[in-house]
C-alpha cells in the first residue's frame, strides 16, 4: 500500500498557488481602483461644473382684476 506525499500532488499544489496569486492579482487592483478614485476624487480640476443652491424669493402678486358691472337703473 502506497500513503499520499505529505506535500500533496503538484497538480494540486499548482492549483492552490494559481489561486493564491489569482487573490493578489484582485487584491492589487482593487487597492489601485481605490487609490486612483480617492486620488481623482481629493484633486477635481479646477475648470469644472461648478453647482450653486439657493433659493429665490417669491415676487408680491399684483392685486386680483376686480370686475364692475355696470346696470341701468331701473325707471
Amino acid at each position: 500500500m502506497t500513503w499520499p506525499s505529505p506535500r500533496g500532488s503538484p497538480h494540486r499544489r499548482r492549483r492552490a498557488v494559481r489561486a493564491a496569486v489569482a487573490t493578489v492579482a484582485l487584491a492589487i487592483a482593487f487597492g489601485v481602483g481605490l487609490a486612483l478614485g480617492e486620488a481623482l476624487h481629493d484633486n477635481p480640476r479646477p475648470d469644472g461644473t461648478r453647482t450653486f443652491v439657493r433659493t429665490l424669493k417669491p415676487l408680491p402678486l399684483s392685486p386680483a382684476p376686480v370686475t364692475v358691472t355696470a346696470r341701468k337703473p331701473r325707471p
